[in-house]
């Protein structure tokens, strides 16, 4: 879900199941990862979705299933450098740094060092630390100084957003400059939980973590499909996951 601690702030969040699908089904969920996610799944980062399943706050990790997706996408594309928003322990980060190749380039951000340093051995076993760039910050500040920088103008082959939703469109406007044309933005969350269909499941509670950024989501989506510089995909997997490929 949220892959940052950016806008949580003290509030403990419940325990919840270690996989959240918007499928109705249970069943054909748990079928997906025990067939087609779990058997396939590199040991370094079945290790580390294992060890932050037994954090709390594993509501922030992103699903397994959402992230063999988007590994097969980096390869399909060649990507060789990203940019994260939003980390957490790192799974959706290791995802991507063993999709990339020896010589490839992660710039990743998040407020939470001692999180991301929690999931940093098994970048290290796994022979991937290497590629990560690691910001501890507010991730606006951040993006401020990067887009200064000639260099990274058009720089990222694919950029992934799973930060505080309220300022996902923030993220938007300044990393579709960075991403270069063709090139990929992933936002996750853009479902989240099935709220964004509210009134239509009155007999569905939700918990406040998740009423309390469902307008950011909402206003979000309608602001991304009415954004002419980019062609969109809005993926019903995980969560819902918005792919966004820059036109111009």
């Amino acid at each position: 879900m949220a892959g940052s601690s950016e806008g949580v702030g003290d509030k403990e969040l419940p325990p919840i199941l270690e996989q959240r699908c918007i499928l109705q089904s249970e069943a054909l969920s748990q079928y997906i990862m025990e067939t087609s996610v779990y058997p396939r799944e590199p040991e370094a980062l079945r290790e580390l979705r294992q060890m932050t399943a037994t954090d709390l706050r594993n509501v922030m990790a992103t699903g397994p299933d959402e992230m063999q997706f988007l590994s097969m996408l980096l390869k399909l594309m060649n990507a060789k450098k990203t940019l994260e928003i939003g980390v957490f322990t790192g799974y959706s980060l290791l995802a991507t740094a063993l999709s990339l190749p020896h010589d490839g380039e992660i710039i990743a951000i998040d407020t939470n060092r001692k999180n991301f340093e929690l999931g940093l051995p098994f970048f290290e076993n796994a022979g991937v630390a290497h590629k990560v760039d690691f910001r501890e910050g507010l991730a606006l500040p951040i993006l401020n100084e990067l887009t200064k920088e000639e260099k990274y103008k058009g720089w990222f082959d694919f950029v992934f957003v799973d930060a505080d939703k309220s300022n996902y469109m923030n993220y938007h406007e300044r990393v579709v400059e960075m991403v270069r044309v063709g090139g990929i933005i992933g936002y996750d969350n853009t479902l989240w939980n099935g709220s964004v269909v509210a009134e239509a499941m009155a007999e569905r509670p939700f918990p406040w973590y998740i009423m309390e950024s469902r307008d950011a989501i909402l206003e979000f989506n309608a602001y991304l499909a009415a954004d002419s510089r980019v062609e969109i995909c809005h993926l019903s997997i995980a969560d819902g996951l918005t792919l966004c490929r820059r036109l111009r």
